[in-house]
């Protein structure tokens, strides 16, 4: 019997053993870092920005002249068994006798053009490209500032969760052991009958409460795992880890400085300010369709009817062509009108960018106002809660307080305790949300 009781507890062990060592610990850093390793959207405006750089440098190529080589066979074979009155190119009839030709040629051509001026329209491409370039760029990182504070909210959500299905539990297990002495002091007659109902109701809604709040947890967690795309089946462990809690921020500051912060780092409103840029530029590229353009062309060929004799017959061609635009159906003017109500769009939606940018800022100073007033609030409500409860107590014990009265401090007491740490998480997570409103949330 000892030896299977000693084989159990090993067993026991070993199990527990297995079970922590299973677990990965999921630290705030780390979980950013898979987000933006693996967020789908992420990855898809990464591979956009290689379609915009092509863009610039074919935007550059259009200045380089191009070279185009090409080559030739044909066979050609006449037979004419009875001979027949042909017409020369002079107009003359003449009999041809019966005959057969067979003939071959081979020719090359090596040439091309270039564009000696465009109205300007090929430079003006090659700065809107480096607009449409950078304004990816910005959006880009605006990007990864908004999937770092959504990894914030949802890990940020897990540690309050965890924090209070912890002191549940601990709520729980103090209520189950006061009713457990509650009920051998009513059977011992020293108690009255309405304190162990009293205890047995306050124990049944801690009971509740844990389940909730283990409820919420594991949602929390699901949640968490569904963003970074990990199985939510493997056991994980989650810690706030301090090197990724941003510094204090002082957002006591003048109202205009903060929001010249925001205007000159959030990556969105200089994504727009670049948009603007790139709409202007496409008016160049329009206007220049009321100018003349100037291209040259060279060329270089050679044909034989042998393969042999190629090159010993060389033509060489050099030339310049002027196009001077007098009439295209409007198509230019409704080019540049298009452009114009263009630059006007993209400036409209820049100020109205700018307005809300302004309103972020100052919603996220109040937000943070507010939560750092909650967290005095619940802290000062914890300790005179806390104290409450310990004075009820004492009261109870010498026969000055009732255990209902005992009771309702406890339970001010928990809802004190709950509200002090959602307040602190709350107080965190709104400083991240104010680095995020200023653009200077980094990873």
């Amino acid at each position: 019997m000892k030896f299977l009781k000693t084989i159990f507890t090993s067993t026991f062990i070993l199990i527990l053993a297995i079970n922590i060592y299973a677990q990965e610990k999921l630290t705030l850093s780390s979980a950013i870092s898979i987000a933006l390793a693996g967020n789908s959207s992420l990855i898809q405006s990464k591979n956009n920005l290689q379609t915009s750089n092509a863009a610039v440098k074919n935007a550059y190529g259009n200045l380089l002249p191009n070279l185009n080589f090409s080559g030739g066979w044909n066979w050609q074979k006449i037979s004419d068994s009875k001979g027949t009155a042909q017409v020369d190119y002079l107009g003359n009839v003449t009999n041809v006798a019966a005959s057969e030709t067979d003939t071959r040629n081979y020719n090359l051509s090596l040439g091309g053009n270039v564009t000696l001026f465009d109205g300007l329209s090929n430079v003006a491409t090659i700065n809107q490209s480096k607009s449409n370039l950078q304004s990816a760029k910005y959006s880009l990182e605006k990007l990864r500032q908004d999937v770092v504070l959504q990894t914030v909210n949802y890990f940020i959500t897990i540690v309050n969760d965890e924090k209070i299905l912890k002191f549940q539990e601990e709520d729980l297990k103090y209520n189950q052991d006061l009713l457990n002495k509650e009920k051998e002091m009513v059977d011992l007659k020293m108690v009255k009958q309405a304190d162990y109902y009293s205890q047995e109701y306050q124990t049944a809604n801690s009971q509740l409460s844990f389940i909730q709040a283990k409820s919420n947890y594991e949602k929390a967690k699901v949640a968490l795992l569904n963003f970074l795309s990990q199985d939510v089946f493997n056991d994980y462990t989650f810690e706030l880890d301090s090197t990724y809690i941003p510094a204090s921020i002082n957002y006591e500051n003048n109202m205009d400085s903060l929001c010249l912060v925001a205007m000159n780092n959030r990556s969105d409103y200089q994504s727009q300010k670049e948009a603007v840029s790139s709409s202007e530029y496409q008016l160049t590229i329009s206007q220049s369709g009321l100018m003349p353009s100037l291209s040259g062309n060279y060329s270089f060929s050679t044909s034989s009817t042998q393969p042999s004799d190629l090159f010993s017959r060389k033509s060489y061609g050099v030339g310049l062509s002027l196009d001077f635009p007098i009439f295209s159906h409007w198509s230019t003017d409704y080019s540049i009108q298009s452009a114009q109500v263009q630059i006007k769009n993209a400036n409209e939606t820049l100020r109205a960018l700018e307005r809300q940018i302004k309103g972020d800022v100052k919603n996220a100073v109040v937000d943070l106002q507010a939560a750092k007033s909650q967290l005095e609030a619940t802290d000062a409500a914890l300790k005179a809660a806390k104290e409450t409860w310990i004075i009820k107590k004492e009261s109870f014990l010498i026969g000055s307080a009732t255990y209902i009265e005992q009771q309702q401090a406890y339970r001010d007491y928990i809802q004190a305790v709950n509200n002090d740490i959602t307040g602190k998480t709350n107080y965190l997570y709104k400083q991240f949300s104010l680095l995020s409103a200023l653009g200077i949330l980094n990873n």
